[in-house]
């Protein structure tokens, strides 16, 4: 068993070094960065949420409240949890990387960006399939920059985009599972005309 996670360990190493120095050109340099920032990505989802609250129905403002309970879930299982349990290092701390970003001091696996992202585009495709096409490449590009950046290996991304994946699937089925009671309690306290 020792030897079959040293194989797997050597192969994310390897597939890190591919993505993050093979693949690096000034292109990705100047992009990658951009796309990680957690200020943009802030901005960028806030101004997602902003639309939604100002022009979306009941449904989509409703499901801006659980996509932040998904954000929650997400953050709270792998920074409170899986990263103490698995305590694995960045790679800019064990290896010589192409950083284009500051390495930080928190642990590597998993990636908790991988996990918001997937878990929201999961939890908006399911409650808003139309939103797939355009949050899941972003999810994508998004964990993807993680490594080209320098500070996440593969694996840290397959496993942050999995668990992300999970729990926004599992809250959307809440979700959609108890919509309709949210939404009759709403037209019994604020009428018909902020109904769906």
């Amino acid at each position: 068993m020792l030897e079959f996670l040293m194989q797997l360990k050597a192969i994310d190493s390897e597939l890190f070094f591919f993505i993050n120095q093979t693949l690096a050109n000034p292109v990705t340099d100047m992009f990658m960065p951009f796309v990680t920032g957690d200020t943009n990505l802030r901005i960028f989802y806030a101004a997602c949420l902003f639309l939604i609250l100002w022009k979306g129905d009941t449904k989509l403002r409703l499901a801006v409240i659980f996509s932040l309970v998904t954000v929650a879930i997400c953050d709270q299982l792998v920074s409170s949890l899986l990263k103490p349990l698995l305590a694995r290092p960045r790679p800019c701390h064990e290896l010589e990387v192409h950083l284009l970003v500051g390495c930080g001091g928190g642990l590597s696996m998993p990636s908790s960006h991988a996990a918001n992202l997937f878990g929201q585009a999961f939890f908006f495709r399911k409650v808003a399939p139309f939103t797939g096409k355009y949050l899941i490449p972003l999810a994508i590009v998004v964990a993807l920059s993680r490594v080209f950046v320098g500070v996440h290996y593969p694996a840290d991304i397959l496993v942050g985009s999995a668990l992300g994946t999970l729990v926004g699937l599992g809250v959307s089925y809440g979700f959609l599972h108890y919509l309709p009671s949210m939404q009759k309690f709403i037209r019994s306290k604020w009428g018909n005309e902020n109904g769906p």
